[in-house]
């Protein structure tokens, strides 16, 4: 599965999630993911920020939603892998950041765009002396079902998504993949230039 599919799929069933049960509560991995489900539908559904001279502002607060539930510094350890202990703390600072407003801004048209599919959430687990969870989950679609695993590490009192499965296929693992190819090809720097260029094509539109 191409990773641009995969991560639109991905964002689809976090956030078109319709709630038919009670709000779980935030201290366990599907009550945080509900909770930020919950808010960014109330964004997607204000018809206050509807209109195109909104755009901008709904933007901002799509970006602000996702920031406060996906862990993009987790992401880019496990994405960069052994290439991240290369890297000087600016460095990392700086693939943190590029790596995040790339992937943000490459789907958050899509998220705006979202539609009803069914959701079933069928168990969370919590592993790893209480420090990993996982939440398993399924779209439902008129074609197809897919299932969609995601990946939570504790931070404080904080559940935070660091990956997500879908139809077996690693989130992580995909760019993981993707990236070390540029890397060892050729260099880190070519890696972040394509980053970069790809980011601002985004931004251009």
């Amino acid at each position: 599965m191409r990773t641009d599919k995969l991560f639109l799929i991905v964002f689809i069933v976090l956030f078109s999630l319709n709630p038919m049960t009670l709000r779980a509560e935030s201290n366990s991995p599907m009550g945080a993911i509900r909770l930020t489900v919950d808010s960014v539908l109330d964004v997607l559904k204000d018809k206050t920020l509807a209109a195109p001279d909104k755009k901008e502002a709904r933007r901002s607060r799509l970006r602000s939603l996702i920031r406060e539930r996906f862990d993009f510094k987790e992401m880019s350890k496990r994405t960069l892998a052994r290439h991240w202990r290369e890297r000087t703390p600016e460095e990392m600072e700086e693939f943190v950041r590029i790596f995040s407003d790339l992937l943000i801004d490459s789907y958050i048209g899509k998220i705006e765009a979202y539609t009803d599919e069914k959701v079933m959430y069928d168990k969370e687990e919590i592993k790893g002396k209480g420090k990993y969870g996982v939440v398993d989950t399924k779209i439902i679609s008129k074609d197809v079902d897919i299932p969609i695993e995601y990946k939570v590490i504790l931070k404080g009192d904080k559940w935070w998504v660091y990956d997500v499965i879908v139809e077996g296929v690693s989130f992580i693992s995909t760019y993981r993949s993707q990236y070390d190819k540029v890397i060892v090809g050729d260099s880190y720097a070519k890696l972040l230039e394509k980053m970069k260029k790809k980011l601002d094509e985004i931004n251009a539109m």
